[in-house]
């Protein structure tokens, strides 16, 4: 049986409930979950890169030893699907909260597709309780003083108040 490597890119800026959402049922699909932070240069991010690795690595190791698989944390700069061939990866997981997601997604499969065949795209569509959910609004919300409880786990909450 081959192993069955995914890879699911972001940049998790801050991980929110989507986020473990979308990690969990990635790991039903995969024996092996690689979660790609990216890192840009030109980039400021909220949370620095090695936080968002360390907070990641927190989160996404229960749910994946609850569904007996690995999982690791990785970052990357460059192209996803680069990153995903270079780490192995033949699954690229993408969460999808609604259309606006999809045809942008569906754009990146067909770019991917070309430069990368042997890559597959898996959407995973978002439960309801966290569909509204994206990190850039539990972002806005964090930077002027907001309550982010209901959108981010503890570990993250606990990140985002220092």
């Amino acid at each position: 049986m081959t192993n069955r490597v995914g890879f699911y890119p972001g940049s998790f800026d801050p991980v929110t409930n989507g986020h473990l959402d979308v990690i969990e049922r990635a790991c039903k699909l995969v024996d092996r979950l690689i979660v790609g932070i990216g890192v840009h240069a030109a980039k400021s991010p909220f949370l620095p890169a090695a936080t968002r690795k360390q907070l990641l690595a927190e989160v996404a190791a229960p749910i994946a030893q609850r569904h007996g698989i690995g999982v690791e944390i990785a970052e990357f700069d460059g192209l996803m699907v680069h990153a995903a061939q270079k780490l192995g990866a033949t699954i690229v997981i993408r969460g999808l909260r609604d259309t606006t997601d999809y045809n942008y997604e569906m754009q990146m499969v067909g770019m991917n597709a070309q430069m990368a065949p042997e890559v597959q795209t898996v959407f995973v569509p978002s439960s309801p309780y966290v569909r509204h959910i994206s990190a850039t609004l539990v972002r806005q919300i964090a930077e002027m003083g907001g309550d982010v409880t209901p959108f981010v786990p503890r570990t993250v909450l606990k990140a985002l108040e220092k």
